[in-house]
């Protein structure tokens, strides 16, 4: 039987901790520091080179309009390179740039390290909690990501 407040506890405990984890990598950053919606982009880019803005945006829920400017101000910072798509002249195709790769290298090995150093804080018990665990998250996160495709 699910308590009345997992839904909340959960909620706050992820943002709780996603929260953190960007708090603690941003102090060793020496480069400017990119909005949470600039980070996303990225990897998805990283992940499908090639993909274009509409799609970048359907992907991320967000408006088209919203990642053009996402787009704009990573391709200034030279993190992102906007390609004409040889297929539709119209249509611009997205690559990330070593930079982009290299920052997302060094922030996924600080991340890592950031939370392998926290996990290694636990007890065994809650430590084998959160690996049993992992399977639900996953589950839930693709709930969440079908149900966002239907609206």
């Amino acid at each position: 039987m699910e308590s009345e407040s997992l839904p909340d506890d959960l909620a706050d405990a992820l943002l709780g901790v996603q929260r953190l984890i960007r708090r603690h990598l941003r102090r060793g950053m020496t480069s400017p520091p990119l909005r949470g919606a600039e980070v996303e982009l990225l990897r998805l880019v990283a992940a499908r080179p090639g993909m274009g803005v509409s799609e970048a945006a359907r992907e991320l829920h967000l408006a088209g309009n919203s990642v053009s400017t996402l787009v704009n101000h990573l391709v200034r910072d030279g993190y992102l390179v906007r390609e004409t798509d040889p297929a539709d002249r119209r249509a611009a195709r997205l690559l990330p740039t070593e930079a982009a790769e290299a920052r997302l290298r060094d922030w996924r090995e600080r991340r890592t390290a950031l939370v392998r150093r926290q996990v290694g804080h636990l007890d065994e018990m809650d430590r084998k909690a959160l690996e049993a665990a992992l399977p639900a998250l996953r589950k839930l996160a693709e709930n969440l990501h079908e149900e966002a495709e239907e609206t």
